[in-house]
């Protein structure tokens, strides 16, 4: 008969081995997608998708669906916003 353990895990110290840097890995992966889509989320007042960027945690997978189709395009509105602020100290 086996004895039952309290603290028995299938996981062995190679598969953590293997697993611990892939999940690792992960976890940097989405905080840095997740903070770069919040601060474009939040620098172009798109608030709606700020809060479920905040909330959904996909692996990044929605943070780069954003980055890549949904974002505004922060550098048109900040040169022309430059353009005419150097414009009007001329006159």
């Amino acid at each position: 008969m086996h004895t039952f353990l309290p603290f028995y895990s299938p996981l062995t110290p190679a598969i953590i081995a293997v697993f611990a840097p892939l999940f690792l890995a992960a976890i940097v992966w989405t905080l840095v997608l997740k903070g770069f889509a919040l601060w474009h989320a939040a620098r172009g007042n798109q608030k709606w998708w700020f809060f479920f960027l905040l909330i959904a945690n996909t692996l990044g997978i929605l943070e780069i669906v954003y980055l890549i189709w949904f974002r505004k395009d922060i550098s048109k509105n900040h040169s022309e916003h430059t353009h005419i602020h150097h414009s009007s100290e001329s006159v």
